[in-house]
């Protein structure tokens, strides 16, 4: 099946083939939508079940919090960032960076503020529709700084790029030419905003393999199109609460990823693509009911004990209460936090390493961080 077209451009000097892909949506057979119908109804179905989960929970903003920056962090890392969730969370809450790179450190948090603005925009009545000026927006924060700043941040690419290879003319693939850009991204936003017959999962995966086809940022693409599918979930309202991110099952199988979005591409196999997506949306689903039932099993448990503990204080368990959100934690931060003296605070959080609920991370004299880590245990 034919899904796009060739186009000859040159790029520093050589002739390349660059693809421009067709509108969607995809044209499929009665077979092979038959076909789909299992791997959709079982992802649906886990779905079901993760949205269920997120109901039972009573502090939902605590795993929405944590769901979001693991995200952010496995995202990153398809892309080479290097960082681990303890030195995001010590980054983000006392500015300390641990073995990770500034930068890597950066780009993840970058993320985290750029789905939190694409959140909000879409809840906000006088907030930004899903469209291509909200990604430039995301882009934009993705991009501040470091890495990121001389890429053109939420800007679309003037350029040629391509995927692969050294140069141009050995590249595993070559985007459309800057001149298509435009108006391809304006079909594929009128995609998202008029009806279709496909199933709202599979006009999810195709959106995300024609954004991830037409390649529009000079950097960054890879993490906007992921972002792009829960913000879909979000947009169609598959999800109640964001709390499904594919960038875990992505990275787990990142050659068949890569593999599947080429298919598409090369030999027009949308069914084989459409397959992955909704395994990875089943097993990733299942995933995260499971992790946010042992997260609120984790800190009912931790509460428990904590209450069994003699002569525990009010201030530790209002301290206990902020953990979720505050997973690494300063004294100076306590101190702001419960509107108390360090004396105070330094004895809740003493309460805290008793029962082994806070551990000191590293051994330094001044400016010394505290974990909830067995929270962020069952996170990894």
């Amino acid at each position: 099946m034919k899904t796009g077209q060739y186009f000859t451009t040159t790029v520093a000097g050589e002739s390349v083939q660059a693809f421009i892909p067709n509108d969607l949506p995809p044209k499929l057979t009665t077979k092979a939508l038959a076909e789909l119908q299992g791997p959709l109804r079982a992802a649906e179905a886990a779905l079901a079940r993760l949205n269920l989960a997120g109901e039972m929970i009573p502090s939902l903003d605590w795993f929405i919090y944590a769901f979001v920056r693991k995200e952010a962090l496995l995202s990153s890392e398809i892309e080479g960032t290097q960082a681990t969730l303890i030195d995001v969370f010590s980054f983000e809450h006392a500015e300390q960076v641990g073995s990770s790179s500034i930068d890597d450190l950066e780009e993840v948090v970058n993320y985290v503020a750029a789905m939190n603005y694409a959140s909000n925009e879409l809840h906000s009545k006088s907030g930004l529709p899903l469209s291509v000026r909200l990604l430039n927006e995301c882009h934009h924060r993705l991009l501040q700084g470091g890495r990121g700043a001389d890429k053109q941040p939420g800007e679309i690419r003037r350029s040629q790029n391509w995927i692969g290879g050294t140069r141009p003319g050995n590249a595993a693939f070559v985007p459309p030419p800057p001149d298509q850009i435009a108006d391809l991204l304006g079909d594929l936003e009128r995609y998202i905003h008029n009806d279709d017959d496909l199933p709202a999962l599979l006009r999810i995966a195709a959106v995300h393999v024609q954004f991830e086809t037409i390649h529009p940022y000079l950097d960054g693409n890879g993490r906007v199109g992921r972002m792009l599918i829960a913000l879909l979930l979000d947009h169609w309202e598959i999800l109640s609460y964001p709390l499904l991110y594919l960038s875990v099952y992505l990275k787990e199988q990142q050659a068949d990823y890569y593999r599947s979005l080429e298919s598409v591409r090369t030999e027009g196999n949308w069914e084989n693509w459409f397959d992955f997506f909704l395994a990875g949306v089943e097993a990733v689903a299942i995933d995260a009911a499971n992790r946010a039932r042992q997260l609120h099993r984790r800190v009912s448990e931790d509460r428990r004990t904590l209450l069994e503990v003699d002569g525990v204080t009010i201030t530790a368990m209002r301290l206990f209460e902020h953990l979720p959100d505050h997973p690494v934690i300063t004294m100076p931060q306590v101190t702001r936090l419960l509107d108390v003296t360090k004396p105070t605070a330094g004895k809740a959080i003493n309460a805290l390493q008793r029962t082994g609920i806070l551990l000191e991370l590293g051994a330094r004299k001044r400016d010394r961080l505290y974990s909830y880590a067995p929270y962020i245990e069952v996170l990894k």
